[in-house]
């Protein structure tokens, strides 16, 4: 699939939400720090942001929106839409998403810098909901990095107990209670520590990420 420089991908079936932080130091990627100073973790976080976008920008997509709690800045780019992150903890967040969103909606992070559009694919493409109520992505730290609803219900995340080595599995339950069919996308690893960062930058060489960790690399000697 191809896009202008300038124009992201045509239009598809689904909305999608990339639930984001502001890339401020000392309020994202804090558990980078250290051996990275607060500002170097926040250009960590800018840099998965960025391409977390990019790959999201490729598809095709009914809306695109990022659920963000802060201000944008100048690594948004076109084609996206902002919407302000709601009060509460996490899973009150991410069901507030899920409720300003109609029809098929797929919600990820920003701590996946190594997403694809290829990995995207099967919950984005024109079939995507054929016989599927619902998609799930597991993440390597027992969380989960993607979760579609073919029809958005908030009470479906109120209450999962969120950033657990269990919240992935709790998630996954939870839909399955619901009745719902769902199909899975492969599991990721998030960014949270070094060593994450590391295995994440092997992994897709060629983003952001991995040149400015590369970058932090040669100034810190990891």
């Amino acid at each position: 699939m191809t896009e202008s420089a300038d124009q992201p991908a045509r239009p598809g079936p689904t909305t999608i939400l990339v639930i984001a932080k502001e890339p401020v130091p000392g309020r994202v990627k804090t558990r980078l720090t250290p051996p990275y100073t607060p500002h170097q973790a926040a250009w960590l976080a800018e840099a998965a942001l960025y391409d977390t976008l990019q790959a999201v920008r490729a598809m095709p997509a009914r809306r695109r929106v990022v659920v963000l709690d802060g201000r944008p800045g100048n690594w948004l780019p076109a084609g996206f839409d902002v919407r302000q992150q709601g009060p509460g903890g996490l899973d009150e967040r991410l069901a507030a998403a899920f409720a300003g969103s109609a029809g098929p909606t797929l919600l990820i992070g920003m701590d996946t810098p190594q997403v694809t559009p290829q990995l995207l694919a099967p919950a984005l493409d024109f079939g995507a909901w054929d016989d599927c109520d619902a998609w799930f992505g597991a993440a390597d730290d027992g969380g989960f990095w993607a979760l579609g609803l073919a029809t958005p219900d908030p009470r479906l995340l109120r209450g999962v107990p969120m950033s657990t080595d269990r919240t992935g599995a709790a998630q996954r339950a939870r839909l399955a209670a619901a009745g719902l069919r769902v199909r899975e996308l492969p599991p990721l690893r998030d960014v949270d520590t070094a060593a994450d960062a590391e295995q994440v930058a092997a992994a897709a060489p060629h983003g952001r990420f991995a040149a400015t960790l590369a970058r932090l690399t040669g100034v810190t000697g990891r």
